[in-house]
């Protein structure tokens, strides 16, 4: 399955004394994200799957138009042989997951299964050295504390971004969790940082069995 998404960034930067995230920026790379997956997804339903594993998405700059990328997300249709038992997302469209083939059946196995892929993002402006400061510490050994704190902060916003996605699928919990960071053909104080991982929750099929065996135990 593959699905992809082009995007062009606006241009847009904040003043370079300025520790601030850029949401237009962020807002334009998560929707392209968005717009490659449900492609994919499309792509999944039509073939009748319940599912796509090792989601791999990617997105890369055109040399020949800096403001411009393109995102690209391939996976791996799946379908259950027991039709009894729906992976489908609430929204009644095939689930996804960046776990491998192997990551996936250790899910199974565990009584857990897949509700969906989860994506937090955040492009984030970290702001200049002041000629006083870049004077004051020319020739040593200290932490750039600008670019600290703006990794940080970049890191707590896409955090929170994934975690309220999987809020809204209701799931027990969270797998696979990736970190990506990136400038592009940014300016080399302009850092994306993004996460995806795969959410899930207790097979409904696996609590009955497990019922029964504590019961047969007892």
């Amino acid at each position: 399955m593959v699905g992809f998404s082009n995007v062009s960034d606006g241009g847009r930067t904040p003043g370079i004394n300025q520790n601030m995230e850029m949401t237009v920026l962020s807002q334009a790379m998560y929707h392209a994200r968005e717009l490659a997956m449900s492609r994919m997804e499309e792509e999944a339903d039509a073939l009748g799957a319940d599912g796509i594993v090792g989601v791999r998405l990617t997105a890369k700059h055109m040399e020949w138009e800096p403001n411009l990328a393109e995102f690209v997300a391939i996976g791996t249709a799946v379908r259950a042989r027991n039709r009894d038992l729906s992976y489908r997302t609430l929204d009644n469209k095939p689930f996804t997951s960046d776990l491998s083939g192997q990551d996936f059946w250790t899910l199974l196995r565990a009584g857990y299964r897949p509700v969906g892929m989860v994506m937090g993002n955040c492009v984030y402006h970290v702001a200049y050295q002041g000629m006083g400061q870049w004077f004051k510490n020319l020739g040593k050994n200290v932490e750039m504390t600008n670019f600290t704190q703006g990794l940080y902060d970049a890191r707590e916003l896409a955090m929170e971004r994934m975690q309220a996605e999987a809020t809204h699928l209701k799931a027990e919990g969270i797998v696979g969790v990736q970190l990506h960071e990136g400038s592009y053909a940014w300016s080399a104080h302009v850092i994306e940082l993004g996460m995806s991982s795969s959410l899930c929750q207790r097979s409904k099929l696996e609590r009955k069995s497990l019922f029964v065996q504590n019961r047969k135990t007892v």
